[in-house]
Formats: C-alpha cells, sequence, structure tokens
C-alpha cells in the first residue's frame, strides 16, 4: 500500500529531471552554434581593458576597425555613410527632379482669361454682350504663371493707397490724359496720384458724397453695402469706406483702360463686370444704395431691364442716386454734344421704368437724383393693374445669378402682412448687423441652418482666424494686407472675424455650393460675388493679397483640375502674398505637390484640434518675381 501511495511523487520527480535535462541540452547546443559561427566569421579577439569592462571585438570586414577603447588614447571612428538613398529605390528622370510650371511671357502680365479682348471680337456686339464672360475652352487654358510688370512694387499701405499708386504696377497713362479735366488721376513721378474727383464731382468725391448725405442718412449704420455701376477709378467706393460703407465696384474692360485695376490696387472692392445679357453676379436683395455717376448704361432702353437688374439687387426701402446724364440735361445739354430733346426723351424713359418699378422718386437737385424702391410690393401688386409691364416673374429664384439670363419681369419681394413690414425681415444697422441672425436664416430659408449654428459658426471662424495670425504673423500684423479673397465663403464667418482689421474681403460662394449662402453674407453688411472656379475669376492679375480656401478642393473634386484652380490662385495673387488651404489631408498632399510646381514657399501644419483631425493646414507665401526688363526699360535705366 505504501509503494502505491508514494507513486504519483516518483512519477513528478522524474519528469522534472527529465525537462532540466532538455534544458540543458538546448543551451549546449546553441551556445556552441554560436561560437562556431563566430570561428567561421575569423574568430574572437579580446580588446584592450576599459572602465566599463573586456570588451570583446567582433570582426566586420566592411568597416574601418581604427577604433580602440573608449578611455585609449585615441576616439573611436566609426563610418555612418549610407549605403542606399531614395534614388535607388525610386529612380527619378532630370526632368520630374526639375519640374515646374514655367512662367508666362510678359505680354501676358494683365491677362484676364474669361475678359480677354481678343476673344471678345468673335461675340454680338448688341447691348455689349462682346464683353461679358467669354472663357476660353480647356484646350486653351494657359499653363503658365503670370508675370507681374517689371520693377513691380508692393502696394502703398492703406490708407495712403485711396490716393497713390505705383506706376510700374498699373503702367498705363491713358486716363491721365483722358480725363486730365476730370481730376480722376495724375501721373508724378514714379507715380499716380488719385485727387478724388470724377466726371460729375470735379469737386472731389468726399464732397459729392456729403451733397448725397444730405438727403440719405449715410452716417447712422442703415446704410452698409453699395454698388457702384460704371465706377471709373472707384473714388466713390473709396470714400465712402471712411463712412463704414462698403462697396463693390465695376466696369467692363474696354476702352477706359485699367480702370477696375486701378481700384484695386487703391485696395477698393471692384470686380470686372457689364450690363449686358446675364445678371450680375450678386443675389437679390443685396445692396442698401446702387449708384451711377455718368456710367453711360442705357437705363430706358430695352424695356428697362437694367434698372430692374438694380431693382433685383437693392434691399427693399434702398436707393438708387444716379448724376449725369440726363439729369439737370438743361444746364448741361450744350456741353454733352446732344440735343436737348434727345436728353429730355432719355429722362422720361427712365422716369416711366422707375415708376414701373413702384419706385418713390424723393429728391433732384442740380446734378443728382435719388429715387426709393418700395419696403415690401402690397401697393406695387394693386399698380399693376395700371402698369402691365413688366410683369412680376413667375417661378424663378431670384438669387440665382451665374450665367442667368436677364428677364424684364418684377422679381417679388416675400410677403408681408401690412404695409409698414420689411419685406425678408428688418436689418439692424451696422455694426450689430454684423453679427445678429440673417433674415435669411431667422425665415428658415437656407435649409440646416439655424440662429444656433449661425452663432456656432461666427465663434468658430473667430478662434480659427486668431490660430491663422499666430501661423501667418503677416495676417497679424495690421495694414500688411489689404485685398482679402475667401473663395468659400459659406456664411463669411472669416470675414467677420477680421472686421476690425484695415482690410476687405471678397467672399465668394461657389456656383456648385450645396447652400446658396450669399444673400445672408450680404445680411451680415459684408460683400462678395458668386463664381465656379473651373474658371477665371472676372479680376486683374496681382488682385488679392491673402485668398483663404476652405474645404475648396473637396468640393471641385472630380469636377475640374486642381492645378487649373490653382493656375488661377497665381494669376490673382499678389507676390509675396499668402495663402491659406483648409482641407483633408489626403487633398492637400496633392495640392502641395502642384504649389511646389508653382515654386511657392509652403508648409502643412495641423488642424487647431490636433494631429489626429484629418483636416490639415497649408499655409503658402509666392514668391517675389517679374517679368525681364524689357528693352525700353533698359534704355531707359541706361540713359537715368
Amino acid at each position: 500500500m505504501a509503494t502505491w501511495a508514494n507513486l504519483p511523487y516518483y512519477l513528478t520527480l522524474k519528469t522534472k529531471k527529465t525537462s532540466l535535462f532538455y534544458m540543458a541540452v538546448t543551451t549546449v547546443l546553441c551556445s556552441l552554434s554560436y561560437l562556431i559561427g563566430i570561428w567561421q566569421h575569423g574568430g574572437l579577439k579580446i580588446a584592450a581593458k576599459s572602465p566599463m569592462g573586456t570588451l570583446l571585438e567582433l570582426p566586420c570586414n566592411n568597416l574601418n576597425k581604427n577604433f580602440t577603447t573608449i578611455g585609449g588614447s585615441s576616439s573611436v571612428t566609426l563610418d555612418f555613410t549610407a549605403r542606399h538613398n531614395a534614388d535607388d529605390l525610386v529612380p527619378l528622370s532630370s526632368s520630374a527632379r526639375a519640374e515646374q510650371i514655367p512662367p508666362c511671357k510678359p505680354e501676358f502680365s494683365e491677362y484676364t482669361p474669361c475678359e480677354d479682348v481678343n476673344r471678345s471680337l468673335k461675340f454680338d456686339r448688341d447691348r455689349n454682350i462682346y464683353r461679358e464672360r467669354h472663357c476660353p475652352d480647356k484646350d486653351e487654358l494657359l499653363k503658365c504663371r503670370i508675370p507681374a510688370p517689371h520693377g513691380y512694387k508692393t502696394p502703398f499701405r492703406w490708407p495712403a493707397s485711396r490716393d497713390m499708386v505705383w506706376y510700374a504696377n498699373v503702367p498705363h497713362k491713358h486716363l491721365t490724359v483722358e480725363k486730365a479735366k476730370q481730376n480722376w488721376v495724375q501721373f508724378k513721378g514714379d507715380r499716380f496720384k488719385f485727387p478724388g474727383g470724377g466726371t460729375m464731382f470735379p469737386r472731389g468725391a468726399d464732397s459729392y458724397i456729403a451733397d448725397i448725405g444730405k438727403f440719405i442718412n449715410l452716417k447712422d449704420g442703415s446704410i452698409r453695402t453699395a454698388i457702384d455701376t460704371g465706377c471709373g477709378v472707384a473714388s466713390w467706393g473709396a470714400y465712402l469706406l471712411s463712412r463704414n460703407i462698403l462697396s463693390v465696384s465695376f466696369a467692363p474692360r474696354d476702352t477706359h483702360v485699367a480702370q477696375v485695376q486701378f481700384a484695386l490696387e487703391r485696395g477698393v472692392p471692384a470686380l470686372i463686370g457689364v450690363l449686358a445679357s446675364i445678371r450680375l453676379p450678386y443675389p437679390s436683395r443685396a445692396f442698401d444704395i446702387a449708384h451711377c455717376s455718368r456710367c453711360l448704361i442705357p437705363w430706358g432702353k430695352f424695356d428697362g431691364l437694367y434698372l430692374i437688374e438694380v431693382d433685383r439687387i437693392l434691399r427693399p426701402g434702398g436707393y438708387w442716386v444716379l448724376s449725369g446724364p440726363p439729369i439737370n440735361w438743361e444746364s448741361h445739354w450744350k456741353g454733352w454734344n446732344r440735343t436737348a430733346q434727345d436728353l429730355k426723351k432719355e429722362q422720361d424713359g427712365i422716369e416711366n421704368v422707375a415708376r414701373s418699378l413702384c419706385w418713390k422718386k424723393l429728391v433732384q437737385k442740380n446734378d443728382l437724383a435719388i429715387w426709393q424702391k418700395p419696403s415690401n410690393h402690397i401697393h406695387c401688386k394693386i399698380y399693376r393693374k395700371a402698369f402691365k409691364k413688366p410683369p412680376f416673374c413667375q417661378a424663378q429664384d431670384p438669387d440665382k445669378a451665374w450665367y442667368t439670363k436677364m428677364e424684364a419681369c418684377l422679381t417679388p419681394l416675400p410677403e408681408v402682412s401690412e404695409t409698414k413690414e420689411m419685406a425678408g425681415g428688418p436689418l439692424a444697422k451696422w455694426p450689430e448687423r454684423l453679427t445678429a441672425v440673417p433674415p435669411r436664416i431667422v425665415s428658415g430659408s437656407l435649409d440646416g441652418i439655424t440662429a444656433a449654428t449661425f452663432e456656432e459658426d461666427t465663434y468658430l471662424w473667430k478662434k480659427r482666424v486668431e490660430h491663422y495670425k499666430v501661423l501667418d504673423s503677416q495676417l497679424a500684423e495690421p495694414g500688411r494686407y489689404r485685398n482679402l479673397l475667401d473663395m468659400n465663403a459659406h456664411l463669411g464667418g472669416f470675414a467677420a472675424a477680421l472686421v476690425n482689421d484695415p482690410l476687405w474681403v471678397m467672399n465668394v460662394v461657389p456656383a456648385e455650393a450645396k447652400l446658396n449662402t450669399l444673400g445672408a453674407i450680404y445680411e451680415r453688411g459684408l460683400i462678395g460675388t458668386y463664381q465656379n472656379w473651373c474658371e477665371a475669376m472676372s479680376t486683374y492679375p496681382r488682385t488679392y493679397d491673402f485668398i483663404h480656401a476652405d474645404s475648396l478642393f473637396s468640393l471641385y473634386q472630380d469636377r475640374c483640375d486642381m492645378e487649373d484652380i490653382l493656375l488661377e490662385m497665381d494669376r490673382i495673387l499678389r507676390p509675396q502674398g499668402s495663402v491659406i488651404i483648409r482641407d483633408d489631408v489626403d487633398i492637400l498632399v496633392d495640392v502641395k505637390s502642384v504649389i511646389d510646381k508653382l515654386q511657392w514657399d509652403s508648409r502643412m501644419v495641423d488642424h487647431e484640434g490636433g494631429p489626429h483631425v484629418r483636416e490639415k493646414l497649408l499655409i503658402a507665401v509666392k514668391q517675389y518675381w517679374t517679368a525681364p526688363a524689357s528693352s525700353e526699360d533698359q534704355e531707359g535705366s541706361r540713359t537715368a
């Protein structure tokens, strides 16, 4: 019995002895294999004693053996030369190593792709249709970088830029001769000077605006957004800025060479544009005041089509100011080289169209006439019985204005319940208007955007712009940037966060955006335009000091070539101007590859939320470069 009782103990002891035996055998075999391996590679040597103890020297035939102990008379020499490099892994051709987008020829320094003079001549001259946008086909696009003119300089800072522009930046003296008596612009030394005059305000724009202010309150914040049709060099808009009124000036690219370009160099918002057959690229009810000073637009012709378009973009209760022919024709008809009968007929035509739109004429004094749009259409609907034309537009989106044909019909205002009610909702006065919830959001016109999301967006962009100023010291420097562009503005939060800086932002709502938010942007007291970024913008090269693009390349992915969009950004960005692009990291990697071809200095940084957010920021600066000196410039420098 005792033997059987001790059996489990005996078996356990035997198993342990067997395991120890196998472990010992394994250890001996492994050690033996290691020593044989060393012997096959030259044997084992004992190095000199060191403070760290005995060192074993294992020979490496490919290394320099000139080393001693750490405490010896000479230091250890190690060879860290790379045995492989990236070229061995991914062979690159010589062309790929130096790939870059070449510069265009110097004659393209003022190239405006969609308002190209040579292309425009192919189109109908009736109603100035040939001066509208006519963009090149894809196979006509320039694949080169537009040069600045030789001698280009950084523009004067605002407010000095209002009165001075470098000649080298806009080398055109045409207007100094043609408009010499009208005080538009003067050439002195190496610069142009702008006395502030205009055809109908030879005493200066400031005095002219003061005259308007006698009939319209321009100081209480009720007037914030303005549009100047046929703007000249935009002195009216330039001098409104001191009254906190933000004007969009436009004029065609015509015989008055560089008028819009002068405006932009002065730091005044402007676009190339014309009233012809398509709507102006602005939403309905956008502007508080519209202005025409001898703009030569045939307001009374074509069934009043152009005044009907002004009515569309004027907010309820907004004003239209007209000076120049035919106003005060009784005093000026001889100087205008027109007959009194012709001028009277023109004014009668304008008066008839204005009445048919239900506008009220407030005043005509000397060379100035002012009309006011009604605050709603209650009475206007009654008047349709007397004025059959224009009829109210039916089933039409009044905010759709990208290549949208103008129609001779009156855009109906939003419904109201009483005659004193403001159609579309009342607007707060500036500056409260900036942060007040826009009426389009209050009414629920923008799907998915509520008062709460608007306020969250305003706060979000305030924090983001603070972060931008840390990343871009030039954005943080007051006055360094003047003309800014937001290529995908949404609700205008980026512009709103910069409102206290001495700059302006052109807020673009892409024609492809899911929501048309431009009307809400204008209701905030900001300005903007529509744009399809597969095409060029209606502006001159070197318009903007800074460009912001939030999720733009995600929006246009698979719509058009990324390189074409970036070439357009390069065209409209000034030398040494900056760009901040916010997008998904994979898209930004592709964007950066094109930016490198443009020879911009760039870097990618993490989102404000940290490195784990897929959205990143790409910050870039366009290098300064210009076209080479022409033979005339070189000759002039030799004789100077």
